[in-house]
């Protein structure tokens, strides 16, 4: 009998790259990481991130923007690091609670097994217990068998006490999973000191020095620094740190971000990486697309300014994903967006309007508590009546709702919650106060819902489609109760959840554009597929610059 049965074919075992830094800190690991991803999924290969972060809180949810940044969040929920929005942007990979875990996550989930009896009573230790739950964090994204290789980004500058059980877990790793199947990366800095003319290289080679020290020896260099390294200079740090020449790769200065993917492909960088894993190009890399976005990024051909007025514009990683996501409409029309930076309370001084004048486009994003709430809703007004273009989101669009049952329905102490608790117009209400919603538990929205679009909208024609999914982080929501009266002075909701309890979308009809989502539509943006609703911005604050002008609605 002839057994037509297909074999089982072996499964090739995924592949790490293991991404680390020294020297200083903000070198660039996660534009480097995103970068590699870049270039392997331009030769075809299945890629996937994650970022291991050194702090003890469990995520950056509740730290200070200022400090820590923006808080990017996934689809289905989790509070993460800021470098998983580079991951998103740079490639096909799309983040969970799984790809960021910081030290206080780690130990969180060994306390909780030690609780349950899980060691069976024996002492719980760094080694090998925490590194054990480091090893199987970063295997757990691997773990759906749809990926070929993994990019993992250590936080923090290798010799900092608080990286050392990571250090200790990448190095672990190579022995359970064997040399042909993990890499190691090592970004540092080449600093070129201009009163000696010179390139130094003790900086890495001290660097590597360390890391060798804890077990690890690099088996690539990214040298960041602001010009090509010269030969000589590629063999002494090649001599000194033990790696092949050709593994010294200069991680070069660029003008923008996006550069970077061409920049290590000049280098040679993915065939470099690719040998190392002992992988074949599964095909040739195309990187056409991301030269045609260079192209385009060099060679603007007008240029527009946006007014961010926002709650943290003082350390501007707190809008990294809106900042980018302007970037990329304004690629996609080959238009420079100039960002002016306007801090809300600025707003509510005496002639805080001036600091508008000049605006082609107004927008106002996220953000929580009192502290500048005034100045972000006199912004709202302002574009209104001015017939600036205006981008809301999230607490944009709460205060814009506000601004309006204000100053065109006459409700004069209409309020959120958030802000007066004691308003007799409840506009924006928390949660769990909201008219028709009975569930106790959880106050904030997080992560990827539902929303239905209204025909004929200007947001539906954004989309193109009813049916969308964006992410949110808010816990105050639009009060249903005051949707007849808004909407019979002019306001539209063109945005519903499809249950209808939560208002996601509104715009006004008789303005050049004006539009407000409760959602971050920032978090999907891409800069070869920018996000609909910023490329329909930028092109109305082109549209509005070309008239502004001669407008007598512009400001003075």
């Amino acid at each position: 009998m002839n057994d037509t049965t297909t074999p089982d074919l072996p499964t090739r075992p995924v592949k790490y790259i293991f991404v680390t830094g020294g020297v200083v800190s903000s070198l660039g690991k996660g534009l480097a990481a995103a970068s590699i991803g870049a270039l392997l999924e331009g030769h075809g290969y299945r890629v996937t991130l994650q970022k291991l972060d050194p702090y003890v809180n469990v995520d950056p949810g509740t730290m200070s923007p200022y400090q820590h940044g923006e808080v990017y969040v996934t689809t289905d929920g989790a509070e993460t690091d800021l470098d998983l929005g580079h991951y998103e942007r740079f490639t096909n990979t799309i983040t969970t609670k799984n790809h960021n875990w910081t030290t206080g996550k780690i130990y969180l989930s060994v306390i909780q097994k030690e609780r349950r009896g899980d060691y069976l009573g024996r002492t719980v230790q760094v080694i090998p217990h925490v590194t054990n739950e480091i090893k199987e964090s970063m295997q757990l994204v691997a773990s759906d068998g749809d990926v070929d290789i993994v990019l993992i980004e250590v936080g923090g500058t290798v010799g900092d006490i608080e990286s050392q059980p990571y250090l200790e877990a990448i190095r672990q790793l190579r022995q359970d999973l064997g040399r042909e199947n993990t890499l190691y990366i090592h970004l540092t800095l080449v600093p070129f000191i201009g009163t000696a003319g010179e390139l130094k290289t003790k900086p890495t080679q001290h660097s590597v020095r360390d890391l060798r020290s804890i077990g690890i020896q690099p088996d690539i260099l990214l040298c960041r620094t602001d010009r090509f390294l010269p030969q000589d200079i590629r063999e002494k740090i090649a001599l000194f740190c033990d790696v092949p020449e050709e593994a010294v790769i200069t991680a070069k200065d660029v003008s923008s971000i996006y550069e970077v993917p061409l920049v290590l492909a000049e280098e040679g960088l993915d065939d470099i990486v690719l040998r190392g894993l002992s992988l074949p190009p599964a095909t040739p890399c195309n990187m056409s697309s991301w030269i045609e976005l260079s192209n385009r990024i060099k060679n603007p051909k007008d240029e527009i300014t946006v007014h961010v007025v926002g709650k943290y514009v003082g350390y501007e990683d707190s809008y990294k994903s809106l900042n980018e996501a302007l970037y990329h409409a304004g690629f996609t029309h080959q238009i420079k967006v100039s960002i002016n930076w306007i801090e809300a309370e600025a707003l509510e001084t005496e002639n805080g309007d001036k600091l508008l004048a000049g605006a082609d486009g107004i927008l106002v994003p996220g953000g929580f508590g009192d502290r500048g709430s005034r100045g972000m809703m006199r912004a709202a007004q302002v574009a209104r009546e001015a017939g600036i273009p205006y981008f809301g989101i999230c607490y944009g669009f709460q205060w814009a709702a506000v601004e309006f049952a204000r100053n065109v329905c006459g409700l004069k102490e209409a309020d959120s919650t958030e802000c007066n608790e004691e308003t007799p117009h409840k506009v924006i209400y928390k949660l769990r106060d909201l008219l028709g919603v009975d569930d106790l538990g959880g106050t904030m929205r997080l992560g990827s819902y539902p929303c239905e679009l209204i025909d004929d909208t200007r947001t539906y024609n954004a989309y193109g489609k009813q049916a969308i999914a964006e992410r949110h982080r808010h816990r105050y929501e639009f009060n249903r109760e005051y949707e007849s009266v808004l909407t019979d002075n002019g306001l539209i909701i063109s945005g519903r959840s499809p249950d209808g309890k939560f208002v996601e979308t509104i715009e006004l009809p008789d303005h050049p554009w004006f539009v407000a989502v409760q959602f971050h539509p920032e978090f999907q943006s891409k800069p070869r597929n920018p996000h609909p609703l910023f490329d329909h911005f930028v092109k109305a604050t082109y549209d509005h610059q070309k008239t502004a002008k001669s407008s007598s609605k512009s400001i003075a």
